[in-house]
């Protein structure tokens, strides 16, 4: 009892000196006196943190955390892997609409592995692979202590990478194709910024349903090699946006109809391609905007075609109370990783070398597949 306690007042004083507490540090619990020789301890734990918000290879730091209790109601997760996605950068920068207040850890999706549990949790046991369902922030660590009803339990066969990523950026891809408008075999869709992962995702479950799929990419170094790739994985059409330059976009088209559904995540000019190939009131919907350009629409696309002009933020969508559906959709798209039909390149990097993995998301490198850390 006295080892364990002078471990809990060591970690308290720890704890004391970086400042954190429940609703800070990216909803780490804060550390309570040992008060029974039951009391449940995470181990320490290693965790990238910023203080407060900049650039990202500059902020941000990799410090060690002292044990935590597991409440009653908590879950000790070992985390296995978890991705830098674009909104991390984001969330750091300061930028992004949603995101934990500083000082926080980094990192908003992952998987990992049961650690230990609470007295009263029900349903998860140690060596259960789990990942936050709903997102939830702070999964930059090698040990993260939340809430049991954060976390959801999947398939021991799922694979490591892609259960560690599945939540973001496939689940939007899901969800762009079927909340916007009624899509059926033979159906086509169009998309600028192919090569992204939603957009890799968007290609092959598109096939998956038996769509049609249109495919813009930006005039670059190497673009057969990528139109290839794309078309590899099950797209119809990709087309550099210099070949776009035409009068009539769809006369490029052969015995693809035309799109009722567009989707845009660079806007600027690749986004006025992506409205040129609407059908009769098609709808486009805007997740993104890599350009920093507005999207710009003319007045005739409005009142001769119809069109709709649609946005679409994974984060609200999970916002409204869908904690059920989006672990349907979750096991759903792991099933299809496990079957080979969803895939995209990743890059697997351990924990200790992640600011090298971070240099190369931040895109100073030039393109690269997605870092995903590995803990």
């Amino acid at each position: 009892m006295v080892v364990a306690r002078s471990i809990a007042l060591k970690a308290v004083n720890t704890a004391s000196l970086w400042g954190l507490n429940r609703s800070r540090f990216g909803g780490l619990p804060k550390v309570q006196t040992v008060r029974a020789l039951s009391t449940i301890m995470s181990p320490p734990s290693k965790a990238v943190v910023y203080e407060h918000h900049g650039p990202p290879d500059s902020v941000t730091r990799m410090i060690e955390l002292p044990p935590v209790e597991v409440q009653e109601n908590q879950v000790c997760v070992k985390m296995l892997a978890a991705p830098i996605n674009p909104s991390d950068i984001n969330r750091i920068e300061g930028v992004y609409p949603v995101r934990p207040q500083v000082p926080a850890v980094g990192g908003y999706e992952g998987v990992g592995e049961v650690y230990s549990v609470g007295s009263a949790v029900k349903g998860l046991s140690p060596g259960d692979l789990v990942s936050p369902s709903p997102p939830s922030s702070g999964t930059w660590q090698t040990y993260v202590v939340k809430d049991h009803d954060t976390w959801h339990k999947i398939s021991k066969d799922s694979p490591i990478e892609y259960a560690a990523t599945v939540t973001v950026n496939p689940l939007t891809a899901l969800r762009m194709l079927e909340d916007f408008t009624t899509l059926s075999t033979g159906d086509s869709i169009v998309q600028n910024g192919a090569t992204s992962i939603v957009g890799q995702c968007v290609i092959q479950l598109a096939r998956y349903r038996g769509i049609h799929s249109i495919n813009i990419i930006r005039d670059r170094a190497g673009s057969d090699e990528v139109k290839e790739r794309l078309k590899a994985l099950g797209a119809d059409e990709v087309f550099t946006e210099s070949q776009l330059e035409v009068k009539n976009v769809k006369s490029l088209l052969s015995n693809i109809p035309e799109p009722a559904l567009g989707l845009n995540c660079v806007g600027g000019h690749a986004a006025s391609l992506v409205l040129k190939f609407l059908r009769q009131g098609g709808t486009m919907v805007t997740y993104g905007g890599m350009s920093k350009k507005p999207v710009t629409v003319s007045t005739s696309s409005f009142i001769f075609k119809d069109l709709s002009l649609r946005g679409f933020w994974l984060q609200k969508w999970l916002s409204a109370d869908k904690a059920k559906e989006c672990r349907d959709m979750v096991d759903y798209l792991l099933r299809l990783a496990q079957e080979r039909k969803l895939k995209y390149e990743m890059e697997l990097v351990p924990f200790d070398k992640f600011h090298s993995a971070l240099e190369k998301a931040l895109g100073k490198h030039g393109s690269q597949p997605k870092q995903v850390i590995k803990f």
